[in-house]
């Protein structure tokens, strides 16, 4: 008689429990049901479904031309792939910083439409009303502070955010307000590893790092990145685990070679 192994779904206090327990919190983003299978059948706890989408899945310089329509379709995708990992979806573009309400109503649709159990959006007191209005209904939060892609036009680049003491301390003050909102969980971006650490150690809520250190409860990368799926990106904290590029070009360079050869199909490969 088998036995069928119980499995338990991550949930936003399991990962409050990993950080007063001290055990780090893995994450990982996905956009389609085969690599969320993959991601959350190797163990990450959370599957971020990011608008980083638009760059790759879409080709998009920036992420700001996702739509929510697009987010939630790969919030779909993911959800049916994640048995186990907590999944969280960006709140793309548009759809909260002007608007309390409209924030709210888009909040509302990802999780109606997906299943997806969290969403994450960027900013601090800019965003505090929007991201009140989704607690209050309900909705985990998680924050997203230090290099914010949907700023980056503001931003003019890609560097390292809060260097000086005054984007440094903004930084801090913003994510005590977001633990004070009710947010679950904190993202922080390409900011220093000192304040970070200062960070982490300062509210009571998980933080999760890029380009941040190793001070921060837990890690997130783009899985494309530590795949190795774009050799033209190497930004300093990204570590690639594989070299999918080169081993997927070659292979299917093989397939094609194959085919001109008439080695593919053979004899064993055909009715």
């Amino acid at each position: 008689m088998s036995v069928t192994k119980e499995i338990k779904r991550i949930t936003t206090e399991t990962l409050r429990k990993m950080k007063f327990e001290g055990e780090k919190i893995s994450m990982l983003t996905a956009y389609d049901f085969t690599i969320a299978t993959l991601v959350d059948k190797a163990g990450t706890e959370v599957i971020l479904v990011g608008d980083s989408a638009a760059n790759v899945m879409a080709g998009h310089e920036t992420t700001l031309p996702i739509t929510l329509d697009q987010m939630i379709y790969h919030s779909q995708c993911v959800v049916r792939g994640a048995k186990r990992a907590l999944v969280v979806v960006d709140l793309p573009f548009g759809t909260y910083q002007s608007d309390p309400q409209r924030a709210l109503d888009s909040a509302i649709r990802i999780m109606k439409e997906s299943g997806a159990h969290a969403i994450k959006l960027e900013g601090g007191e800019e965003v505090a009303e929007s991201i009140r209005r989704i607690v209050n209904a309900g909705i985990p939060v998680m924050g997203h502070l230090g290099l914010t892609p949907q700023s980056i036009y503001q931003f003019g680049s890609y560097k390292v955010r809060a260097k000086d003491d005054a984007e440094a301390q903004k930084l801090l003050d913003d994510a005590k307000l977001l633990e004070e909102l009710g947010c679950f969980s904190l993202v922080m971006e390409k900011i220093p590893a000192g304040l970070a650490t200062k960070v982490t150690e300062s509210i009571s809520i998980p933080t999760i790092g890029i380009g941040a250190g190793n001070g921060c409860d837990g890690q997130v990368l783009v899985v494309h990145d530590m795949l190795g799926l774009n050799n033209e990106f190497k930004p300093k904290f990204v570590r690639k685990y594989l070299n999918l590029e080169d081993q997927v070009v070659e292979a299917i360079g093989q397939y094609v070679a194959d085919i001109k050869s008439t080695d593919f199909p053979n004899s064993n490969e055909q009715y």
